[in-house]
This record gives structure tokens, sequence and C-alpha cells, in this order.
């Protein structure tokens, strides 16, 4: 169900397609692609409204947060930790934005938070479960 909450949660790393050809394609430097690769990276997501706290936990301890809200510009920040404006749009269910060198959807699917990214015409999936 499309509730007001549908994204809150704690989510864990399922399966991802494509991650090498991505990586590459955006410019990840390779000890960066190493650490990423299978990442057990944990999202969390809290969802007030059309105000959101997006964090990932990577093993290790390094997190990354994105705080934004729909329709309004923000400063976020890529996986590669570079820092970006980026206006973050609800469109059927789905947070779309537009980072510096990729597309990027978020959406709820079966219970899985399910992201795209794409860049290029190379289409990277990641899907995560809900463990909280």
């Amino acid at each position: 169900p499309k509730g007001n909450m549908a994204f809150t949660g704690k989510y864990e790393f399922e399966a991802d397609e494509n991650y090498d050809e991505f990586v590459k394609k955006i410019g990840l430097p390779s000890d960066k692609i190493e650490m990423g690769r299978n990442c057990k990276i944990v999202t969390e997501v809290v969802q007030n409204g059309n105000d959101f706290t997006w964090t990932q936990h990577f093993p290790g301890g390094r997190t990354t947060t994105n705080t934004f809200s729909v329709g309004i510009e923000a400063d976020m920040e890529t996986m590669g930790g570079k820092k970006f404006k980026a206006v973050v749009k609800m469109e059927d269910g789905k947070l779309v934005a537009d980072f510096p060198n990729y597309h990027h959807t978020a959406e709820i699917c079966g219970g899985k938070l399910v992201e795209i990214s794409t860049s290029s015409g190379v289409v990277y999936k990641r899907t995560s479960k809900k463990i909280a």
C-alpha cells in the first residue's frame, strides 16, 4: 500500500545487477569498487511526509546521509563522496533524482527497497530486504 510512511525502515543489501559495469561508467576508483562489491550496506530511511533522511551504513562504520524534501533542491552526496545539489521528485510512488552522472530511482516493491541507477545506458539495480 502506498502510505505516507511507505519508505521508512532499515534495509540490508540483498542483491545487485551490473555493479562493475556501472561503477566503472561513473568513474569510481578501483579501491572503492572493491569495497562496494557485495557490500552489506544497510540503508536506513526515515520518511516524514515529503521529508526524508536517507542514511547508508557501510561495513567498517562509514555512513553517508542525505536529507531532502520532495520537490526542493537539497545538498546531496554520491556513493563516491561527491557533493552536489539535486531536486528529488516523487513519481508514481518512486523517488526520482538526477545525480551528477546518473539517474536514480528508489521504490518499495514487495516490502523490498529497489534502487535503479542509470548511466549512459548501463542500468544498475540494487535490491535490499527490510530488516527493521
